[in-house]
């Protein structure tokens, strides 16, 4: 492989990332950057883009499929076959929690009666080749599925969509292969249909919670120093500052910057280690052990992104460059053409025509089918605010929404009543003005319950740009460019934003561009990701800047 490798021509070609046809199309929620990544690969391939790197990125596949741990010097074994050794307990993790899922469902359908015919269940033994094809389906599923390449983020609901997905399709292709190959067989015709349910659900839950365990391992080990990758930062500017600040607040992607290689002399670099100049890359990348090079160059050119792809050795790293003109493109996009030229059409919004109302009708069973769940709860709630405090239960405060429509939000009450005698003010973590019970509520964005009245009456979505305050919206549109078109949608309970942890004292800037990135993306999948994902950080506390 290596040789054959050699012998193709190492020239790269670079393609812009457009909009790929899937629901994972979302350029904007970087754990690392916000912008759309352009890649090369060495062997002429064109790909789809895709989350590059697994960091939660999307662009263009850059990597080359020898890379990473290739050709390094490391101190240990494990250091040296880390990606190996993870692939290969992940994949013995998927095996084992299918067989055990398998023996599991083989139990239950003897232990569980069942209102049908009495039938004697075979052996287990006799079930043996079957689980051997629902393994090799499932596997074969996970890895067409890009299920078992490296990964930088914690699992969430786009991975349990996958294993579902995966697992499903799997299970599906298993069946169909048992009947063609055992056709006419005793063990098939006794095979307990209702065990291939068990097994299915079973099997769900026991790669999900092996892959979390394993996760949890991966990261224990990084955290000790092994399997981290060491990186180069070729760049200039704030493209550049910003790849750094995304890694230094991000220990879990598994990063250790080596130093900073400057595209600009000009600028200076006092936090960050300077390796040297562009011309000595190549040589700085061998003697540093550096796995992965980021460029990241405000306004570049082609030929400045050849210049540094050319100075790296890509046969045993991975590269990844950040151009800081797509920055501006947080919208949609879609390849068209224009005789044979290609073009690249961006789309504004994407809540038009009958989407509007659908997405009301999901609004409206929403909030209903909620406040009658929820209703005991928010009663009790209420009654604790009441014990807690004294003052009212609820709190309405004037927000601005959809066209700059202003409407009266309504909350659990959080905050002692006399929390804005000296003026409106954003909330702090230590912040004094909380009750004992508001610091909970506001933790767990319990006390936004209310906010499904506003639902119901049509002045809010249950997913959706947060509303401001009139006073902070008329200071945020003087600062930030296009703020005011996150209005274009109604306000939400929850928000693309808050879901990638930009709540609370955070910065505007980068709120607004998730808000501008749900607008122009929307989509009822994607509403329902976020609803999900809102409910999966409340269970378990994974909310960020929740405070």
């Amino acid at each position: 492989m290596g040789a054959g490798r050699a012998g193709r021509s190492l020239r790269p070609r670079v393609f812009l990332a457009g909009r790929r046809p899937h629901s994972k199309d979302e350029p904007l929620p970087a754990t690392l950057v916000q912008r759309p990544i352009i890649s090369v690969r060495p062997d002429d391939r064109l790909c789809w883009p895709r989350r590059s790197g697994n960091s939660g990125t999307w662009g263009v596949s850059v990597m080359h499929t020898t890379t990473l741990f290739a050709a390094k010097s490391r101190s240990s074994f494990l250091q040296r076959h880390y990606q190996t050794l993870i692939t290969l307990s992940l994949l013995a993790v998927d095996v084992l929690g299918i067989a055990a899922s398998f023996f599991i469902a083989y139990r239950l359908r003897l232990l569980i009666p069942l209102p049908e015919p009495a039938r004697s269940v075979p052996g287990f033994a006799q079930f043996l080749p079957l689980l051997a094809l629902q393994v090799v389906a499932i596997i074969s599923t996970f890895f067409f599925g890009k299920m078992y390449h490296r990964r930088r983020t914690r699992y969430n609901t786009d991975d349990l969509a996958a294993i579902f997905s995966a697992v499903s399709v799997g299970t599906l292709i298993s069946i169909a292969l048992v009947s063609l190959t055992f056709r006419g067989e005793s063990a098939i015709a006794d095979f307990p249909r209702v065990m291939v349910i068990y097994a299915w659900l079973l099997t769900i839950v026991a790669v999900v919670l092996g892959r979390s365990i394993q996760a949890r391992i991966q990261r224990a080990l990084q955290m000790r120093g092994i399997g981290r990758t060491r990186v180069v930062v070729v760049g200039a500017g704030e493209p550049a500052a910003t790849v750094l600040q995304r890694i230094q607040q991000n220990p879990r992607l598994g990063y250790d910057v080596v130093g900073m290689v400057p595209y600009d002399s000009q600028k200076r670099w006092d936090d960050v280690r300077l390796l040297g100049s562009l011309d000595d890359l190549s040589r700085l990348v061998a003697r540093e052990a550096v796995d992965e090079v980021i460029i990241a160059l405000p306004e570049a050119s082609s030929e400045d992104l050849l210049n540094v792809i050319a100075k790296c050795d890509r046969s045993t790293i991975s590269i990844k460059v950040l151009p800081d003109q797509f920055q501006i493109m947080a919208g949609q996009l879609s390849i068209g053409e224009l005789s044979g030229l290609p073009l690249l059409n961006l789309r504004d919004v994407a809540l038009r025509g009958w989407k509007v109302s659908l997405k009301r009708a999901v609004d409206l069973i929403g909030s209903a089918v909620g406040l009658v769940l929820l209703s005991p709860f928010m009663l009790l709630i209420a009654v604790l605010i009441k014990l807690d405090s004294p003052g009212p239960a609820f709190y309405t405060q004037e927000r601005m929404g959809l066209d700059g429509k202003r409407f009266h939000l309504i909350k659990f009450r959080s905050m002692r009543v006399d929390a804005e005698q000296s003026g409106p003010g954003w909330t702090r973590p230590d912040d004094p003005r909380k009750t004992r019970l508001g610091a909970f509520l506001r933790r767990t964005n319990l006390d936004e319950l209310p906010q499904l009245i506003n639902v119901l009456l049509g002045d809010m979505s249950l997913v959706g740009p947060r509303p401001e305050r009139p006073i902070y919206v008329e200071e945020f549109r003087k600062r930030i460019p296009r703020y005011m078109e996150r209005h274009r949608e109604k306000a939400g309970m929850t928000g693309w934003a808050q879901v990638n942890g930009l709540r609370g004292d955070t910065s505007i800037e980068e709120r607004t561009k998730y808000d501008l990135w749900y607008v122009e993306n929307w989509s009822v999948w994607l509403d329902i990701k976020i609803i999900l994902m809102t409910i999966w950080q409340t269970i378990t506390g994974e909310h960020e800047n929740a405070y």
